[in-house]
């Protein structure tokens, strides 16, 4: 064991060097079997299922390294019935190791704490923050709940009469949440028939469900937001809906997908310019110019020494007669546009990303608390002015195929961006096909071919 630990030690040495940050100092309470075997710097697996080590050195960091669920049987068994009905909160209950848990007699104590504890933390992040994290999703889905310590709140829940209540409670409690969770359970009646519109329902439920948790437990009372799927704007005040709009929005095409996200609007642009990116230019406009060389002249346009192009404010510009500014970095803003007639068709996908508004002066009139006849006034000055909002308003730009609309019905979206069946995919894993009960700490750290001993004395069931 000495020999192991040493050999262990060497490599968080070599990591720290490396300026990697998961070797951290292992406490003088890690020599437990419990803490040897989660401190290593290698994963940890499980029968197949590999364990985030991360939140369990957290976790039982708080319990000096030593075995949790023994002193608290009731606890363990909730946790068991939690995740074995995860599908409730429409998450994969494999996602937790609820097979293994449930039906693998042949886990060594060792591995079934870990299990559980791995469990129980998944659990709760998964309600916390989402089961995709955002290092997993795609580039352009980046909305994230404020963070939670889920190893401090579980840890914390052990000694709480209900621990899976105080679990649970770290999931969204929106109306739109619950709304979504009783859909859920509709569509898995016994009623339904027809066995693959049941699997349909029961996917994008699922899908929105997950997307809703990526989202704040408290929504601003004063917010902004864009459903691109429902290609609808809603403005809230006061936690009421008070402007509901049309918008126009990104491209079918990945790179002119309008993407997921939340920013603060801070000011209005009135009579702004348009400048137009780079990648825009030389995809579209350069060959334009080609073929005729009055069009940067026709259309009121300047080529800018970086290759970009600004189009002059006007009626007519591309952004029409209003912006708003909410910083982020896929450089994607609300606004105006000239071609007004777009906003009657039923496919308003047709920007390159950016989304349009149809009712902008309302808009910034409720954003600037001013009346609308003073927003009229200054567009009317012709001049490209800044008008800063007394307090910046959250946007939230996303993507909800099942979603409650503004007057709290429950309404479905087509996703045309064909986000869903991805996203469901990444919610599921596929049904394990061996039990094999082996724990293993990366054989690259190991010197020799020790398997990790528990005191057994005392240990139950859970």
């Amino acid at each position: 064991m000495r020999q192991w630990v040493a050999s262990a030690t060497r490599h968080c040495a070599m990591a720290t060097m490396a300026g990697l940050s998961a070797c951290a100092t292992i406490s003088e309470h890690a020599s437990t079997e419990i803490g040897r075997a989660i401190n290593a710097p290698a994963p940890v697996i499980v029968a197949g299922d590999a364990l985030n080590t991360d939140l369990l050195r957290r976790f039982y960091s708080r319990h000096d390294f030593e075995p949790v669920w023994d002193s608290h049987p009731d606890q363990a068994q909730a946790v068991l019935k939690a995740i074995a009905q995860a599908g409730d909160q429409g998450l994969d209950p494999l996602s937790f190791h609820a097979d293994l848990l449930r039906h693998d007699k042949t886990l060594t104590p060792l591995e079934r704490e870990l299990l559980l504890s791995d469990a129980a933390l998944s659990y709760a992040n998964a309600l916390a923050h989402g089961a995709v994290p955002p290092e997993r999703r795609a580039d352009n889905q980046a909305l994230t709940p404020a963070a939670v310590d889920v190893a401090a709140h579980v840890s914390e829940g052990l000694d709480d009469a209900d621990l899976v209540a105080t679990i649970e409670s770290l999931a969204p409690t929106t109306p739109a949440y619950r709304a979504l969770r009783q859909a859920l359970r509709a569509c898995r009646s016994p009623g339904a028939a027809d066995r693959r519109k049941v699997l349909d329902c029961q996917r994008r439920i699922e899908v929105n469900l997950e997307r809703l948790r990526w989202l704040p437990r408290e929504m601003p009372a004063d917010r902004v937001v864009v459903n691109v799927a429902d290609e609808r704007l809603v403005a809230y005040h006061d936690d009421q809906p008070v402007l509901s709009t049309r918008v126009i929005v990104g491209q079918d095409a990945m790179r002119n997908q309008s993407p997921e996200f939340q920013a603060v609007i801070d000011a209005s642009l009135f009579n702004p310019p348009w400048v137009v990116p780079k990648d825009i230019v030389t995809r579209e406009m350069l060959p334009k110019i080609s073929r005729d060389p009055n069009y940067l002249a026709r259309n009121r346009m300047i080529m800018l020494p970086n290759g970009e192009i600004e189009q002059m404010a006007g009626p007519e510009a591309g952004l029409g007669l209003l912006m708003f500014d909410m910083p982020n970095r896929f450089d994607v803003y609300l606004h105006d546009t000239p071609d007004r007639a777009m906003f009657n068709r039923v496919n308003r996908r047709i920007s390159h990303g950016c989304i349009r508004v149809q009712n902008p002066r309302e808009l910034a009139a409720l954003l600037l608390k001013e009346p609308l006849s003073a927003v009229d006034q200054s567009i009317a000055a012709g001049k490209t002015t800044r008008h800063d909002l007394p307090t910046g308003v959250t946007v939230f730009v996303i993507y909800q195929t099942a979603f409650l609309d503004e007057n709290g019905m429950l309404r479905y979206a087509p996703d045309f961006y064909n986000r869903d069946p991805a996203l469901w995919k990444q919610l599921h894993r596929s049904p394990r096909r061996t039990r094999a009960s082996t724990l293993t700490i990366g054989s690259a750290y190991m010197e020799s071919d020790y398997r990790l001993a528990f005191n057994t004395s005392g240990s139950r069931p859970f």
